[in-house]
């Protein structure tokens, strides 16, 4: 009943979006680091996965290793975790190099007290109380939570969708606008709809946006 408890109280203080993302000083394969030291300018990918020398989380780690050139250039540091020790995620790192080619070139945090986990609500203890489900938090510059994605230990992320999110939350945010269902780099965009009637009526006058109908419009950027 005492264990219930506790994972009940871990549960309810899981960060939600837009929340300020919780701090904290970790050991990870680059050294110590700190989550409010990351540099202010950057937005900030921290995933978590259920183990090391595991099939599944080979290649998801694989992928965000191979397309660290696109996380690059959205300005997006890129942090793993999970509840192993620092030494197994050392040899995990060099065995998947030997054997595939990939180096895992950026900070896996060896969350061996799950200080972190809790933290952030990656145990969730239906699915287990040992391993850190797959979980996806994209932090921006401000250390603000914009968005979550969780996913069971048997099931691997798409890295197409965490960056086609990443790429949204990015446009969205340099020039306030939305995105439509399935939206990629390159569609139209949502322009926020009209609030007033004198908005409205020029809304109605724009040539320069597709209406779809006045609470509904689109257009390039």
């Amino acid at each position: 009943m005492e264990d219930s408890n506790f994972f009940k109280e871990e549960i309810q203080s899981m960060p939600r979006i837009g929340d300020k993302a919780p701090d904290f000083e970790a050991l990870t394969t680059k050294g110590k680091i700190k989550l409010s030291d990351f540099a202010k300018d950057k937005w900030i990918i921290l995933f978590s996965h259920p183990a090391d020398f595991t099939p599944v989380c080979t290649t998801e780690m694989s992928g965000f290793a191979t397309r660290k050139n696109e996380f690059d250039a959205l300005n997006t540091e890129l942090l793993g975790l999970s509840i192993d020790s620092i030494h197994a995620h050392l040899g995990w790192v060099q065995n998947v190099r030997e054997n595939t080619g990939v180096y895992f070139d950026f900070p896996i945090i060896a969350d061996l007290d799950m200080k972190v986990s809790k933290l952030y609500g990656m145990l969730q203890p239906n699915e287990s109380e040992t391993a850190a489900v797959r979980a996806v938090f994209l932090i921006d510059p401000e250390k603000k939570i914009r968005l979550i994605m969780y996913y069971p230990l048997n099931v691997g992320r798409n890295m197409d969708e965490i960056i086609r999110a990443l790429e949204a939350l990015q446009t969205s945010d340099e020039h306030k606008v939305a995105m439509p269902l399935d939206w990629k780099k390159g569609d139209k965009v949502i322009v926020p709809p009209p609030k007033t009637l004198d908005a409205l009526n020029e809304r109605l006058e724009d040539d320069s946006i597709q209406k779809v109908t006045w609470y509904l419009a689109k257009k390039e950027i």
